[in-house]
């Protein structure tokens, strides 16, 4: 277990200052006046798997610091266990509770969770007493935070960033295993309502998940800034003189060989200048990057006959689909993601030399974090769509990102998505990810009106500022923990 160390690089008064985010910040503020006195002498633990890689371990520093700028005593802690199997199993049950995966889980299943789950409550319980509020997100944590809950007295919380809309034997299997661990809690929270299971009704609470609008991964990019990401990254290759030093860590590309080399081999991707369709995510079989490279394969080999259609011939000539994911080497709590990467691997050896050379698989080194978010703004701020071709979606900040920087997504009808975009009004959305066909037609339709797209990547915007920010999030946050030590 880590106690991690934030240092504060921002505050609310710097958010205040910009003229979109002032409102947010003053109704926060006015919010926490009123609720932090309730939670007086009472410290706030998070605590989660991993310090890097995916949403949770990206909004939890900037929600802790902003809470300590409003007075309260917040920390986060990140668990850890010497056996891969343990992730190997916390991993499989995020993938039951999405319906995906073998729903037999043995009684030796159970005895590795419950003993990781020991070890990790025995190193949390010095830093805790009966008076505080310990929060565990996602299902690693959840045996650790039953057992302090029953031992030491204290609030308990458990954020719960996943689900399904639907109640498949895999999805029931998951949370009758979970039921015993999430049952002593005092309270949970969820991103959509179809994911609270029957155990946990009337006790649980929706919390969308949220950006932080000046984090590097969603903060403005002047051109020079962002022409300088792609040069110091890798992801592009210019003389020109950039002000910043290369990344020590560059982007990598799947080449037509097998290996992975330099991103502008063996030519340069053209974000500067290329229509391109992007989709980051984790590698993750549910993240549907598989069907997309075979929508966007089916999209490029249908040219319109007609005159009228010269132009978008020629942006579907020239589009490109980038597929982008964190080195799997540096993401501990999923060990899938290697296994993900291969096989996309495999399969972009078996396609078309025209198909390799217009699909770019590109892996973004996570030695810094600062590095990789920049990395992430410049590929969402280059694309003319975001795809989340998502087979299941707990939420989806990828797409939030992107929504917030005004780009239009190719969502899919899975639940998480779906809380956010609207079909037609802030994107679109595919009924089956899995269908090829249909993301072909929809890419189609969103790259054949131009106008449409910028009106949608505006709604995208206003939706965000409007529902997805953390100073919302915030907010729902001091209600919910005022609300918990207040029963």
């Amino acid at each position: 277990m880590n106690l991690m160390q934030l240092r504060k690089t921002i505050s609310l008064d710097d958010y205040a200052s910009f003229a979109h985010l002032t409102r947010a910040v003053q109704e926060l503020r006015a919010e926490a006046k009123m609720l932090v006195p309730r939670l007086k002498g009472r410290r706030v633990l998070m605590v989660n798997s991993t310090a890097q890689g995916g949403g949770v371990a990206e909004m939890i520093p900037m929600q802790i610091l902003l809470l300590r700028e409003l007075g309260l005593n917040a920390n986060w802690a990140v668990i850890g266990s010497d056996k891969p199997e343990f992730f190997k199993l916390t991993k499989r049950l995020h993938n039951l509770i999405h319906g995906e995966g073998d729903p037999h889980l043995s009684a030796a299943d159970k005895a590795l969770y419950d003993e990781v789950s020991r070890q990790n409550a025995d190193q949390l319980r010095p830093h805790l007493k009966p008076e505080d509020v310990l929060i565990t997100h996602d299902p690693q944590p959840l045996g650790a935070g039953a057992l302090l809950r029953k031992e030491i007295k204290l609030r308990a919380v458990w954020r719960c960033h996943i689900g399904l809309d639907e109640h498949p034997a895999a999805t029931r299997a998951a949370w009758m295993f979970l039921k015993p661990y999430a049952e002593p809690f005092d309270h949970a929270v969820f991103s959509a309502p179809e994911y609270i299971p029957d155990f946990l009704a009337g006790r649980a609470t929706l919390i969308h998940p949220a950006i932080d609008p000046l984090s590097h991964k969603n903060r403005e990019l002047h051109p020079h800034k962002l022409a300088g990401i792609l040069s110091n990254s890798g992801m592009t290759e210019s003389d020109a003189p950039v002000l910043t030093s290369p990344f020590p860590a560059k982007v990598q590309r799947l080449q037509p060989d097998g290996s992975f080399g330099p991103a502008n081999q063996p030519d340069e991707i053209g974000l500067l200048y290329r229509p391109v369709i992007t989709q980051v995510s984790r590698w993750d079989r549910l993240k549907g990057f598989r069907p997309l490279m075979d929508g966007f394969a089916r999209f490029k080999g249908c040219p319109s006959g007609s005159p009228n259609h010269a132009r978008h011939n020629r942006r579907r000539e020239i589009v490109r689909l980038v597929l982008a994911g964190p080195d799997p080497q540096s993401i501990k709590d999923d060990p899938e993601g290697r296994e993900v990467l291969e096989e996309l691997r495999q399969y972009y050896l078996t396609l078309p030399a025209a198909c390799q050379r217009d699909i770019v698989l590109l892996t973004l080194p996570m030695e810094s974090r600062k590095h990789n978010a920049l990395m992430v703004n410049a590929l969402q701020r280059c694309s003319v769509v975001v795809a989340q071709n998502s087979l299941r979606e707990g939420f989806g900040l990828t797409a939030t990102e992107a929504m917030w920087k005004a780009v239009p997504v190719l969502g899919t009808s899975a639940c998480g998505l779906r809380q956010q975009i609207r079909d037609g009004v802030d994107g679109r959305l595919v009924n089956d990810p899995n269908n090829p066909d249909e993301i072909a037609s929809v890419l189609d339709e969103m790259l054949q009106r131009p106008q449409e797209l910028e009106r949608c990547g505006r709604n995208a915007q206003l939706r965000v500022h409007s529902e997805f920010l953390i100073f919302t999030q915030l907010s729902r946050w001091l209600r919910l923990l005022a609300k918990v030590v207040s029963c």
